[in-house]
């Protein structure tokens, strides 16, 4: 069983489907229609196998971001305050917005359909004895097996709650011949506690971590802890606890159940305690923050480049598939290159807000720090962090390791052929070409370095879709004991481990008056999460937990900046310009439950403002 590339297809034939059933999400997916009986697919090693593979392919591949992306890939950077796409739905989606009918990043079907299939599993697959030289499955093996669907059982339950809020939990596998198959909305503490208790019932059950290539897409103790952690986090955020006031009156339309909770104080201290439990089992020797080292001592560079092209100890779970492509043909690294690099379609763009808020080389923002101008271009000696050359306008010298890591900006060398990059008119890669860096900058993070297209250099390389790694985590610790007690110093702790990682002063040192002050901290793990993050996913659905999606550390409408791609002379291209007016409302902090779904139910209650 090779989970070290999950199976998108299975060959797996099944006639036990909801046939019948007037809910589509409910149904089995497409591929396991046709000609086996449930009793013989589970007689058989091979089909009982293929059967609990496909329950893996929910899991979400983050680096696919721009071509043919679903809401188990990673359109979010794209339709948060991070990435400018000119490509697919997310060209159009954050200056039109989206409504309940075309809504195009949905979950909904394909999670059901999974939880379906790991609920027929649970209920059906048995060990098969061993005779002869046959092939077979112990009972550890099944055990093992079952352990792993119902946690993804739970984690499926857990991504519809992380974009819808509360959903129906979905724990059996409903009777197709039933005459009542319209399931009503669980609330927003049912769905919390039930995913919750499984995530700490089928955490020991799980191995504590994998190391084999081949099962690194297994889910582990350390990640049924990860995704409890964060579950817990989501319950306790203003989204839902209390602080999306239009949801408090959203009710069930046959029993009259409430779906929001009002406020609870109470719940950061049970994120606290599932956060303690899983820093707790990372400290212990199963995570670190990765880092690289070299005849000066450490490298942030290296450490923050490499930490996304192989597994290593920070990532706690990745999926193995990717979406970053090959340069002869389609994908991110091709998406991120500019177009007199070989054909390169430079169409990923970072927004003009993502590249103010990374901090200067001396930890300070851009308003706090001295360092900062946006005046003329760089002179000799100027920049103190090496990373760019004489002539550099001034905005982007002085930055710290994780902007050069994310950002490729106008006048930078490409890594392979030492060109110089130019995005403004007549350079070969301006707003001429239907697709083209609308901001002006291109995305550089997770880029492989490796790639050109052109004589025996490769034009792809492997790297896993990491899906939860521990910076992630410190920052989450240390944003929820700042919430449950200000005072703690392992709030300032947590944050300046991944500071020091990322090469910059530590808060301790440089902003000492802001310790226990909980707004200032709260603040800091914010900014942190902000750049630490970037690019990866997170972020769209940080801004809306913290219900900070209208105001101005987390806008997501109005009008999105980058330089002049219009300018007819270069000099003119150094000027902060706006490309789009983003669409944001309220409905937004939710996404729409699908909307034929709701037409056809007499049960599903649909989103506030949908």
């Amino acid at each position: 069983m090779n989970l070290y590339r999950i199976t998108t297809k299975v060959a797996l034939l099944l006639t036990v489907i909801l046939s019948s059933c007037n809910m589509d999400y409910l149904d089995v997916s497409d591929e396991l229609a046709g000609e086996l009986t449930m009793a013989e697919v589970f007689s058989n090693p091979g089909t009982t196998r293929q059967f609990h593979r496909n329950i893996f392919t929910g899991i979400p591949m983050s680096s696919n971001m721009i071509i043919n992306v679903n809401g188990l890939q990673n359109p979010w950077a794209g339709a948060a305050d991070e990435l400018k796409m000119s490509h697919h739905h997310l060209k159009t989606v954050t200056s039109n917005g989206y409504n309940s009918g075309n809504a195009p990043f949905h979950r909904w079907d394909t999670l059901y359909q999974l939880i379906r299939q790991a609920n027929l599993f649970l209920e059906n697959a048995v060990a098969i004895p061993q005779s002869g030289i046959a092939d077979f499955i112990s009972e550890d093996e099944m055990a093992k097996m079952k352990a792993q669907a119902r946690f993804l059982r739970a984690y499926y339950h857990y991504l519809l709650f992380e974009l819808y809020g509360p959903v129906p939990i979905m724990d059996t596998a409903a009777d197709p011949s039933s005459p009542d198959l319209d399931f009503a909305r669980n609330s927003v503490d049912e769905v919390v506690d039930f995913i919750d208790s499984e995530l700490k019932a089928v955490a020991n059950q799980l191995n504590d971590i994998e190391t084999e290539q081949n099962f690194l897409a297994l889910p582990t103790k350390g990640v049924a802890l990860a995704v409890r952690s964060r579950l817990l986090v989501y319950a306790a955020s203003p989204l839902f606890n209390g602080g999306y006031e239009e949801a408090l009156s959203i009710t069930n339309p046959e029993d009259g159940k409430r779906l929001f909770p009002d406020f609870d104080g109470g719940k950061w201290q049970k994120a606290l305690e599932a956060l303690q439990e899983f820093i707790d089992f990372a400290d212990s020797g199963y995570y670190a923050l990765y880092k690289e080292y070299n005849d000066q001592g450490y490298d942030p560079h290296s450490s923050l480049y490499n930490l996304f092209m192989h597994y290593n100890d920070e990532i706690i779970w990745a999926n193995p598939n990717n979406g970053y492509g090959n340069l002869n043909g389609e994908g991110v690294d091709r998406r991120a290159t500019p177009r007199t690099e070989r054909g390169g379609f430079a169409s990923i763009a970072v927004t003009q807000e993502l590249v103010d808020d990374y901090f200067m080389i001396d930890g300070k923002t851009i308003e706090e720090s001295d360092l900062y101008s946006e005046q003329g271009f760089s002179e000799a000696g100027e920049d103190l962090s090496g990373q760019t050359d004489i002539g550099t306008y001034r905005m982007w010298i002085n930055r710290e390791p994780r902007f050069y890591q994310t950002v490729f900006f106008h006048g930078r060398k490409w890594h392979i052929s030492d060109n110089e990059i130019k995005f403004s008119k007549g350079f070969g890669n301006d707003n001429s070409s239907q697709n083209y860096p609308w901001s002006g900058y291109l995305m550089y993070k997770r880029i492989s370095r490796s790639l050109y297209n052109e004589g025996s250099y490769p034009r792809s390389e492997y790297r896993p879709s990491i899906i939860f790694r521990l910076a992630e985590f410190y920052l989450l610790y240390a944003e929820v004991l700042n919430e449950v007690n200000p005072s703690d110093p392992r709030v300032i702790e947590y944050i300046d481990r991944v500071r020091e990682r990322a090469g910059i002063p530590l808060l301790a040192d440089i902003k000492p008056e802001i310790i226990g002050d909980q707004e200032g901290q709260r603040e800091a793990v914010r900014q942190e999460m902000r750049v630490e993050l970037a690019t990866e996913g997170q972020r769209y659905f940080d801004v809306r937990r913290w219900m900070i999606a209208d105001q101005p550390e987390g806008q997501q409408g109005g009008p999105f900046y980058g330089m002049n791609m219009n300018a007819e002379a270069e000099n003119d291209f150094f000027q902060r310009t706006p490309y789009e007016i983003r669409v944001w409302e309220k409905a937004m902090y939710l996404y729409p439950l699908p909307l034929n779904e709701v037409q056809k139910s007499e049960r599903l209650v649909q989103n506030p403002g949908w």
